[in-house]
């Protein structure tokens, strides 16, 4: 019997996450306490677009308005919170916001997170997670090789 099937969650999250990148920094979210950075994004709820779960999501934890651009790929990721393992499948699309500078203080509209901006030059040695998108994201934006694809942290 797998790890995974004695835990007592065994549910696949569905999450919309955006690539935005401005003056060659990446904006990422980072929760208050942990030491890890992710893509902005959030769940895709029951019944709705995963391009407009990541406007929703945006405009709730920024209260800013993105674009949502062409889907780049898709991640499978799994990790452990508070001792309990997480799956999830993170849809990754470009995303853009005219008013965004990547000077100044990004607004977070959620106590427990914060934005911030990563260099893309740094990415390899970031804590970004999953970590599979170190790599990924240079090809998205170079237009390196497939523009779409997969990848599993598990």
């Amino acid at each position: 019997m797998s790890e995974s099937c004695c835990d007592a969650r065994s549910e696949i999250e569905v999450i919309a996450r955006g690539v935005c990148i401005v003056g060659g920094n990446l904006l990422v979210c980072h929760t208050k306490g942990a030491s890890n950075t992710y893509l902005p994004g959030g769940h895709v709820e029951f019944s709705e677009k995963a391009r407009e779960s990541l406007r929703r999501e945006m405009k709730e934890e920024m209260g800013a308005s993105f674009a949502v651009g062409q889907f780049l790929g898709a991640i499978e990721h799994s990790y452990r919170k508070k001792g309990q393992l997480q799956h999830e499948i993170n849809l990754v699309f470009e995303m853009t916001c005219k008013t965004l500078k990547s000077s100044g203080v990004l607004k977070s509209c959620e106590d427990y997170i914060e934005f911030l901006w990563l260099p893309l030059n740094e990415l390899s040695k970031s804590s970004l997670e999953p970590s599979s998108l170190g790599k990924l994201i240079p090809k998205w934006v170079s237009g390196a090789g497939s523009v779409s694809g997969w990848s599993s942290t598990m």
